[in-house]
């Protein structure tokens, strides 16, 4: 049996089919949360998301044990989370606990009274926190090259992940709620405490010029809290990028403006307020003896790494943006082929790379989610979902490509409303425009059906934008068709000619 095997036991004995509804209870140290995904396997929609702070690890330094206020809490949160998950019909309810549960002299109770409730708990290893961690980062970045810093109550997970694989990994009692015993032994305690477990555990250095990956909620606080100080223009957290410098500045704004001012910052969980200072001090002491050039936030982490795990290995290649945005395209368009056969009739016109024709298959299979909204809209619609939309693998720049193209498609002209033009340059967007105005041809020719788009094509013939139809399909060539065939002609600076 693989590592992998032991580390992701699961009681399911088939892959997680492209239909599936999974709840996750994530028993932490700091947390509790119950998250219930739907459909596609490779990146499947949140149908709910619920947390209770009940601080199990809160009491651990001192007395080794979950104090009974903690063990309370986190009763009626099981209670509920199970009952919810049953009621949201879930084909498999997933329970598992990390460090708080794993250490505490009584974390047996905490299992019994799950079981109680019908839950089987899984306890997470060190190892397998880590690899989980790893894996969900992966799920969301597939191109990652670096560190994952899993930050959680009790413990905090390092990984190595590079080539689409997870390698080295490590656990260290470094949780947020020990940060300040650790701290208040005095001035540079922190610092010597990190600097001699990274070497002995042979991870001093070992970041070097590459990335730290953000996960855990006290780090995803940083970065939305700078997002903030910032004014950042796209309230998305997912690959939002902080250099080291970022995260001293950070420390010391924190110490200025206290809890009451931070708690005030739009989108920032107030529980997670309390341990900001401590996990800003933690991360710059990582950043400096791993030699990390900066962070990278990551919105998924160990839940999305178990789903992530539980994936074949086909599964895992899919690239996550497309999967999503095909499975959107499934319930909220009109044809489901459509989105894959509109990127495939427009791209004869465009000679992008990689990167590029992936943002413009995405938004090819976007093309149709505004169509059920208001007509005057509709192209507001598409910049909605592109750049708000629970997409991964895909910057910030990247969904400003995709929102503009959408928008233009949708009918919204050349206009680039804000943020996109603070997200990408100039040139990007114009050629977007043009994605957008040639998915607009396609589908007014089409009706959004796959026939006329098999049967005709679209190319640029020297001095001519032409459109070749076969002699059934010259009817199709109707007014607003040669409109917006004549449009696209002329934003590439050619003629619009017609071939039957």
């Amino acid at each position: 049996m693989s590592v992998t095997s032991l580390l992701f036991r699961n009681p399911r004995a088939e892959p997680v089919p492209f239909a599936h509804r999974t709840a996750i209870i994530d028993i932490g140290s700091n947390s509790i949360r119950l998250v219930v995904y739907d459909g596609a396997a490779r990146l499947p929609a949140t149908l709910f998301n619920e947390k209770v702070m009940a601080g199990l690890g809160r009491s651990l330094t001192e007395t080794g044990a979950i104090d009974e206020a903690a063990l309370t809490m986190a009763t009626t949160a099981l209670a509920r989370f199970a009952s919810l998950a049953r009621e949201m019909e879930a084909d498999s309810i997933r329970t598992v606990a990390t460090a708080a549960v794993r250490e505490a002299s009584n974390g047996g109770q905490l299992i019994a009274i799950a079981r109680s409730l019908g839950l089987e708990v899984e306890l997470l290893s060190g190892e397998a926190e880590a690899l989980a961690a790893g894996y969900g980062v992966l799920s969301g970045i597939p191109e990652a090259d670096g560190i994952v810093g899993d930050l959680g109550g009790g413990s905090l997970e390092l990984v190595r992940v590079v080539a689409g694989t997870v390698t080295d990994r490590v656990s260290f009692p470094l949780g947020v709620l020990r940060l300040g015993a650790i701290r208040e032994k005095g001035k540079g305690t922190l610092d010597r405490t990190v600097a001699e477990l990274l070497k002995r555990a042979g991870w001093a250095g070992r970041g070097a010029g590459l990335p730290f990956y953000l996960v855990g909620g006290s780090w995803r606080a940083l970065a939305r809290l700078d997002m903030h100080l910032t004014g950042y223009p796209l309230p998305v957290i997912h690959e939002y990028p902080m250099p080291a410098a970022t995260v001293t500045r950070l420390q010391r704004t924190i110490q200025q403006l206290g809890k009451s001012k931070i708690r005030a910052v739009p989108n920032l969980s107030s529980g997670r307020v309390g341990t900001m200072e401590d996990a800003a001090a933690l991360l710059g002491v990582l950043i400096k003896h791993l030699g990390s050039r900066g962070t990278v936030a990551s919105a998924f982490g160990l839940r999305e790494g178990l789903l992530y795990g539980d994936l074949t290995a086909e599964q895992r290649r899919e690239d996550p943006l497309i999967a999503a945005a095909r499975d959107e395209a499934q319930r909220s368009g009109r044809f489901p082929e459509h989105g894959d056969l509109l990127d495939a009739w427009i791209a004869p016109l465009f000679d992008d790379d990689v990167d590029l024709a992936r943002l413009r298959h995405a938004a090819c299979l976007l093309a149709d989610v505004g169509w059920r909204a208001n007509p005057e809209f509709r192209a507001e619609r598409g910049l909605e979902i592109a750049l708000h939309g629970n997409w991964v693998g895909i910057d910030a720049r990247g969904r400003a490509l995709l929102a503009q193209a959408l928008f233009t498609s949708l009918g919204g002209g050349f206009e680039s409303p804000p943020p996109i033009g603070q997200l990408a340059s100039l040139d990007d967007l114009e050629h977007a425009k043009l994605w957008g105005l040639a998915m607009r041809l396609g589908q007014r020719l089409s009706g959004g059906v796959a026939g006329p788009l098999r049967r005709s094509a679209l190319a640029a013939i020297g001095e001519e934008l032409v459109l070749t139809l076969e002699g059934e399909d010259a009817a199709l060539y109707g007014e607003a068709v040669e409109k917006r065939h004549r449009a696209l002609a002329g934003a590439l600076g050619l003629t619009a000619a017609v071939e039957i």
